[in-house]
């Protein structure tokens, strides 16, 4: 973390400091925090989103993914899960870097977010730092840093928050880092100054994400089925075997899939990241197929400490690397 240069004269009161000054103090420490992006609105409820989030879920396209389903109204208000919320800062961290995957047919290619450290406790340190640093000037305040796993829809606060726009691949997108961020919220129990600046959406005509995924998970522009999705049967699928169209199209993923957003052309802008933390850990960018198979749980628990990896448990990992053995068998 960089030395900070952010002070706030502690002769002041809480009632002293206005908002304005202090949303702006509150921005320029997440860039020292090391952020890229930084956004406040208000902890108000979701509503064109929670009606989406209906629908989508009507329609059956969260798969297996329960959660999700679950009080559908706590994701699209964050008051209900946080009652005192008043305001969400939402951060950006760009986690680019410019290994690239192998088309060795021994090897299954991992998502490029996965071949760090797991960004729940990267984003989550980070952004626990911003809180104790805010409570050092405010000492009433109370917050809640949100990293993907709590009931916060991640992608909608961004583009509330003007940090980019979603793509038709249901991916945020940025103008400077494309679609390489990652994501978190504080809530907070303060008033502050908002930000109302929505980023245009610049996908215009493009499909290419629609037209490049092997298995049509996105049904249409903005919407995509999980049942169809590369990325969700090779991480949060709990069947022992993959369905046929998924298992005879995975292009060589063993964990995620990068498709829709290596085609995007946002992302040819795309900026090397400044966290080490998110540089690949050897065997991450590809993984040895029957180094998989022959992991016992307590190789795979050491091998996957603090990787993001971890979410497909050790028999989805050895389910996805037998699936690509035998497609590899029947080429």
């Amino acid at each position: 973390m960089q030395t900070s240069v952010t002070s706030v004269s502690p002769l002041r009161t809480e009632a002293e400091i206005h908002p304005r000054e202090f949303s702006r103090l509150i921005k320029q420490r997440a860039l020292e925090e090391g952020f890229e992006k930084v956004g406040i609105v208000p902890a108000a409820p979701l509503d064109e989103e929670h009606n989406k989030l209906e629908t989508w879920l009507g329609r059956g396209f969260h798969g297996q993914m329960a959660w999700m389903a679950r009080e559908p109204e706590m994701r699209t208000d964050p008051r209900r899960f946080f009652p005192g919320g008043r305001s969400v800062v939402v951060v950006a961290k760009n986690y680019y870097t410019p290994a690239k995957h192998s088309d060795d047919p021994a090897t299954g290619k991992v998502s490029r977010y996965a071949w760090g450290d797991g960004y729940h406790e990267v984003i989550g340190a980070k952004l626990h730092s911003l809180l104790s640093w805010i409570k050092q000037i405010m000492p009433s305040t109370e917050g809640k840093v949100c990293v993907d796993i709590q009931p916060m829809m991640d992608k909608a606060w961004a583009v509330r928050a003007g940090l980019g726009w979603l793509g038709k691949h249901t991916n945020v997108i940025t103008t400077e880092y494309g679609s390489w961020v990652f994501i978190g919220e504080l809530l907070l129990n303060l008033e502050l100054e908002y930000d109302n600046d929505i980023t245009e959406d610049h996908c215009g005509s493009c499909k290419l994400c629609i037209d490049a995924c092997p298995t049509a998970a996105i049904t249409e522009p903005y919407v995509l089925d999980s049942n169809k999705c590369i990325s969700y049967a090779t991480i949060e699928l709990r069947e022992p075997q993959m369905p046929a169209q998924i298992a005879e199209n995975l292009k060589g993923w063993l964990y995620g899939c990068d498709i829709c957003q290596d085609v995007c052309p946002w992302n040819r802008f795309e900026q090397v990241t400044d966290e080490p933390r998110f540089e690949p850990r050897e065997g991450n960018v590809n993984a040895g197929l029957d180094e998989v198979l022959e992991m016992t749980p307590e190789s795979y628990a050491e091998r996957y400490r603090q990787s993001a990896m971890k979410r497909a448990k050790l028999y989805g990992l050895k389910r996805n690397a037998h699936t690509l053995l035998q497609n590899r068998e029947a080429d």
